[in-house]
């Protein structure tokens, strides 16, 4: 067996903000979808809200280089919203936007989630990252599926950014997930045995009629359906595009260890469901600054010495595929908070400065539009 190459492509969520009021910009001009086409082609489409937009890389052997045109497409999409007096943010809720007030986009793939899904689906009014790692091989994607799941709070931890939730603090720093939770084939996936078993569930629920197909299973980490990829979906969007790079350097250098493992005839052990789920929930509360249990000790740890962890299991991978100076950006992250951090602070100065809810509301969202883009 061969290392695969792993190539990775990203993709990222954003709202649309009016620079004047702040809120979300309910219903864009045309005019910006088509100028954003325009400049990017098939690497942007609308979103379920008229208020978001969605921007996709091409594969790409490197970090770098996807990083890179990742960073190209935000600045561009940014260019554009400011003629229309709008920015784009990532994050993962907006700080004070209620969803009731947001336009479905027109578009009969978004009409049929909203009549088959009630109301859950109509308050998606959340944003996310996606990260495809590419693999050839149907079984050892899924079998990396099974294993890397043990690592996705880990992930979800690093890259939150969503403490706001309809102008209430919610506690929590990735209430994302409580949102899109709500939907069906949501989650850490079960333990699957092979491709083939795989697809003969799949074909189950579309032979029911639950389903038209793979791309309506919403798992934190899946098969794509559209490409031979593993697709991670469980991170909120990074506000600061390094720790987008980060995020998704951890996950490339994950499952490159997973591989190396397998190919010394060893692997990750296959721990139950219901604690990965709890650690998945210990890290939407609590982020970067919290704790999660360990399951080989059974006790929790801080996410500093986790990230530590992190760091030593894939420190050769990270050296072969060119990642070292990312995946020690997870430290970074640590040490001074993911974006729900940072936001929280923004709110929390500008209340003690005297200044009513909705100029702190405010302070977040300029912070939001300036780190979105920043060099």
């Amino acid at each position: 067996m061969k290392m695969p190459i792993l190539t990775v492509g990203l993709e990222e969520e954003y709202f649309l903000v009016d620079l004047e009021t702040r809120n979300l910009a309910d219903n864009p001009p045309a005019e910006f979808m088509e100028k954003c086409t325009e400049k990017l082609d098939d690497q942007v489409s609308p979103e379920f809200m008229r208020s978001q937009i969605e921007v996709g890389t091409r594969p790409h052997g490197t970090i770098t280089g996807a990083i890179c045109e990742l960073k190209d497409m935000r600045a561009q999409i940014a260019n554009i919203a400011r003629q229309f007096d709008l920015a784009p943010i990532a994050a993962s809720t907006h700080p004070f936007a209620h969803y009731r007030q947001q336009i479905p986009t027109n578009r009969k793939r978004y009409e049929d989630l909203a009549t088959n899904l009630g109301t859950p689906v109509r308050r998606l009014q959340i944003c996310g990252c996606h990260v495809h790692a590419g693999i050839e091989d149907e079984d050892l994607r899924i079998d990396l599926m099974n294993q890397v799941c043990y690592f996705l709070p880990h992930i979800l931890a690093l890259s939150t950014s969503s403490p706001f939730w309809e102008a209430e603090d919610t506690g929590l720093q990735s209430y994302r997930l409580c949102v899109f939770d709500a939907l069906p084939r949501t989650g850490i996936p079960d333990a699957v045995n092979s491709a083939a078993e795989y697809h003969r569930v799949v074909a189950q629920l579309v032979e029911a009629g639950c389903v038209e197909d793979a791309t309506k299973i919403w798992w934190d980490v899946r098969p794509s359906d559209r490409y031979p990829t593993l697709e991670m979906r469980i991170a909120d969007v990074c506000t600061d595009i390094a720790d987008c790079a980060a995020i998704a350097a951890a996950y490339q250098a994950l499952l490159s260890m997973l591989v190396r493992l397998r190919m010394e005839n060893k692997r990750w052990r296959i721990y139950p469901r219901l604690l990965i789920h709890e650690n998945r929930w210990q890290a939407m509360r609590y982020g970067a600054k919290g704790e999660l249990i360990d399951l080989g000790k059974g006790q929790k740890v801080p996410m500093a010495e986790l990230v530590e962890e992190l760091i030593t299991l894939v420190a050769e991978d990270a050296n072969r595929l060119g990642t070292t100076a990312e995946i020690n950006h997870l430290r970074t992250i640590v040490a001074r908070g993911t974006s729900a951090d940072r936001q929280r602070a923004v709110y929390n100065a500008t209340k003690g400065k005297g200044s009513t809810q909705q100029e702190a509301f405010n302070a977040v969202v300029d912070h939001l539009v300036a780190e979105t883009v920043k060099d």
